[in-house]
């Protein structure tokens, strides 16, 4: 059986793991363990007969930004990561969080088209920001969401 439970601080190898797993320059362990004891920080973790894939959210006031969102190879093109990124904006709509924002390689095209699929939209650039080990660096295209309706002015009288 497969689905979603909450990341917890005892995670934070599994996180770590799946992040090597997902990307050339990874966090380490400890920054999973630290982060998800931060207030405003909260995760959730995609598995079945094993950890699959997860997503890490930090919340202030009524901005949140995605911190990173993972998928295991072998288990990637199934739809954890769209299942994921749902149950995250389910999760901050209800909790009343007006903008979800991101950074996302702009070489990342699966993971560009996914964003664009849930309504984001590219906001800004960060020139050179990710790594790319001999291969040099790449730009962060910057993405927001927004996530409740805008407010209507009051009539003027």
């Amino acid at each position: 059986m497969s689905g979603i439970i909450r990341l917890e601080p005892a995670h934070a190898l599994i996180a770590g793991a799946l992040h090597r797993a997902s990307f050339e320059i990874a966090w380490r362990d400890e920054e999973f363990a630290q982060l998800l004891e931060q207030p405003g920080v909260a995760g959730l973790m995609w598995t079945g007969a094993a950890p699959q894939g997860f997503i890490l959210i930090r919340a202030v006031a009524d901005e949140a930004e995605i911190l990173t969102l993972a998928v295991a190879p072998d288990f990637r093109r199934r739809g954890i990561a769209e299942s994921l990124l749902e149950e995250a904006v389910r999760m901050l709509r209800a909790g009343g969080t007006h903008r979800l924002f991101l950074e996302v390689a702009d070489d990342n095209a699966p993971a560009r088209a996914l964003y664009e699929k849930h309504g984001f939209a590219a906001t800004g650039r960060r020139a050179k920001y990710y790594g790319r080990g001999p291969a040099g660096r790449v730009d962060a295209v910057i993405m927001a969401l927004a996530l409740q309706p805008p407010m209507l002015a009051a009539p003027h009288h």
